[in-house]
């Protein structure tokens, strides 16, 4: 949702009307994932996608008939669909798309909210009902409980709680049918996270090239080093944000999010230990370090020392990395980010399940200043 805002708003603020594609369902290979989306102004311009390009010029025609009668549709998309207009999944898969427009009183309102959280990086769930009785009804779900909206039935009320809950863990989306009074509806709970963000503790010389690299990967990046002399703006001009602070009070400025991901690279116990028990009992995704099996074991009984629970520490990825073979620091920067991309996508190797040791940077693991 939150690659396509821009474009939205542009439209509205143009007085265009809008339609939304949402990918609801995947069977076997597709190009795109549940929960991706492609708008399409009333003037047929598109931002976004749902499939790469296979089917999107049949999507936008369906939009466009959606804008001129305001009633939602559920399409099917796959190799033999007629559905298609003769266009089809090249890969062999089967999608369906929900199209709506958001014009309804109540649906604007619900939408001018959902932007509120998206811009404000706050975690929130959006309900759908995208087949049965009441398609198109929405409902949006905050983690603390608070709610807005409904989904015309209590049943599919209680569903739509229950699955946020589920997925404000694991930053997914999914699709249930539920039964209720009124018949069967198909809901789509799907989760808007804040923007991924990437903070690397410790402005070694790795972590100058992980900073483009996941920048390209459309993450955040905030360098964070009491070193004042390595976190420089020479040498970290391209990082979103760099914080020269020890790194609790870096954490309490920044905000671990369910959408952090902490890469500690900074080769020194007096930076990485409070950087880990920080980000270890935060809600952030990924947690990381560089550092050998000896210094590991050393960490853990730091931390173990420091309160920090067995389920806590096994969040730890250590060595930090999928093991790639290389050594250089920007091969050791592509391993780091090829990880925390499979973290994203719920595909990481379960954290301690290696034994092998981390690539060490070339830079001296020279000490921080005296702490006040």
């Amino acid at each position: 949702m939150r690659e396509i805002l821009e474009d939205v708003e542009r439209w509205r603020q143009d007085g265009k009307r809008f339609a939304l594609a949402t990918v609801v369902s995947v069977w076997g290979s597709a190009p795109r994932q549940a929960g991706s989306k492609m708008a399409v102004s009333s003037t047929g311009e598109i931002a976004g996608s749902v499939s790469g390009g296979c089917v999107e010029g049949a999507v936008a025609e369906r939009a466009l008939g959606v804008l001129e009668t305001g009633e939602p549709a559920l399409v099917r998309f796959g190799v033999t669909n007629e559905q298609a207009w003769e266009v089809g999944l090249t890969c062999g898969g089967k999608i369906e798309i929900f199209v709506e427009t958001p014009d309804a009183q109540a649906t604007t309102d619900l939408y001018v909210e959902l932007k509120r959280s998206i811009d404000a990086d706050r975690l929130v769930a959006r309900a759908t009902v995208v087949d049965g009785a009441q398609s198109g009804r929405q409902m949006l779900l905050w983690p603390e409980g608070r709610s807005l909206g409904d989904l015309g039935a209590p049943e599919a009320d209680r569903l739509a709680r229950v699955l946020a809950g589920e997925l404000f863990s694991t930053l997914t989306s999914r699709r249930e049918r539920v039964a209720t009074a009124s018949g069967e509806m198909d809901l789509f709970v799907e989760v808007h996270a804040p923007r991924p963000t990437v903070i690397i503790v410790g402005a070694v010389h790795i972590a100058i090239p992980l900073v483009t690299m996941v920048g390209i990967l459309g993450f955040r990046s905030v360098v964070v080093d009491p070193r004042s002399t390595f976190a420089t703006q020479a040498r970290f001009g391209h990082a979103d944000r760099i914080v020269a602070e020890w790194p609790e009070e870096a954490f309490r400025r920044i905000g671990l999010t369910e959408s952090s991901y902490v890469a500690v690279l900074a080769h020194d116990l007096k930076i990485e230990q409070p950087a880990l028990t920080a980000a270890l009992r935060s809600p952030a995704r990924y947690v990381g370090v560089l550092g050998s099996r000896k210094t590991h074991a050393k960490r853990v009984q730091a931390l173990v020392a420091a309160g920090l629970t067995r389920d806590e520490i096994d969040r730890l990825h250590a060595p930090i990395g999928l093991d790639l073979g290389g050594r250089r620091p920007e091969e050791v920067a592509v391993s780091i980010a090829a990880e925390i991309v499979a973290a994203r996508n719920g595909r990481a190797r379960p954290p301690g399940t290696s034994d092998r040791d981390v690539r060490r940077g070339p830079e001296s693991c020279s000490g921080p200043p005296a702490r006040p």
